[in-house]
């Protein structure tokens, strides 16, 4: 099996082409390429499917072989996937994802491949340099994300977390996510509370992601990501959004905000107009490679 291994400032992701090679077992084979022990180590699978409604589907399996229905880092990546390995030439760029049909641009540098690109696909024709992406509308009705109480919306809740109180806002592109805001990312012991929130059953019916944010001014925040089942992340697109949504909410930022985190700045969007949320950054190649997957599945 052929797959690539890419990073959109943070999440990395193993990117399989679905449409010109056959695979076994999907969860079992997300279990076993997400497995760091393979030497392949991600966040996740993800194929690139045909599609009847769009010019490709998007299919995201979870390191436990579950499938999930949108990641904003997947889906970015996915659009310079097709175009670097000459599946599309177009740069904007229809995906169908369980969570509906989103659109993705490309821009494209058109220089000729440098020393180390050679072997790419998108060599002499351009490669994508930055990638924006339509992420839809966050979810704030507690009916449809998975959190224990009766109020309709969930945000800046305080929660009582080991000997602090955060102020929790709930949001889901269908991965659910929360958000808070503290002093400082820098000085915060991420996996001890991000542990202890992701599993706080009786307030979240499931696992969810943890995104802890620095307001630094309406404009810039800073932020680190504690992803359910993974731990810390260098960076995740949904969670960057996340916070967003949140500082708006409570009237910390703007609509138009740079994310800062480990893996690097994102800017997000939030337009009023359309209620969708853009995320612009960039996106790399990790490596490629293949694996005999031909026991998968027996």
């Amino acid at each position: 099996m052929k797959f690539t291994k890419m990073q959109a400032f943070g999440n990395d992701y193993v990117y399989i082409d679905a449409i010109h090679q056959s695979l076994p077992n999907l969860p079992e084979l997300a279990r076993f390429v997400s497995n760091r022990h393979f030497a392949i180590g991600s966040d996740g699978m993800v194929l690139i499917c045909p599609s009847d409604v769009a010019d490709f589907r998007m299919r995201m399996f979870n390191l436990d072989g579950t499938e999930g229905e949108m990641c904003g880092n997947a889906l970015r990546s996915v659009g310079k996937y097709v175009y670097d390995h000459a599946l599309t030439d177009k740069t904007e760029v229809k995906i169908e994802t369980l969570g509906g049909i989103k659109t993705v641009w490309l821009t494209v540098d058109k220089r000729e491949a440098k020393d180390g690109e050679k072997q790419m696909p998108y060599k002499n024709r351009g490669f994508v340099s930055d990638i924006k992406a339509n992420i839809g509308a966050p979810i704030l009705d507690t009916e449809l994300i998975p959190v224990n109480t009766d109020l309709k919306e969930f945000v800046e809740q305080p929660v009582k977390v080991l000997d602090k109180t955060f102020y929790i806002t709930a949001v889901s592109w269908g991965n659910p996510h929360v958000a808070m805001f503290v002093d400082s990312v820098a000085d915060l012991d991420v996996e001890k509370y991000g542990r202890e929130i992701e599993n706080m059953t009786e307030l979240f019916v499931n696992k969810t992601n943890v995104t802890f944010a620095e307001f630094v001014n309406r404009n810039y925040i800073k932020m680190r990501e504690w992803e359910r089942g993974t731990g810390e992340t260098i960076g995740c697109g949904t969670g960057c959004c996340t916070a967003v949504v949140a500082g708006v909410l409570t009237d910390r930022c703007d609509r138009e905000v740079t994310v800062e985190q480990i893996g690097g700045p994102l800017k997000v969007l939030w337009d009023e107009k359309t209620d969708t949320m853009f995320m612009t950054g960039a996106s790399h190649n990790v490596f490629e490679g293949e694996i005999d997957i031909s026991h998968i599945g027996e």
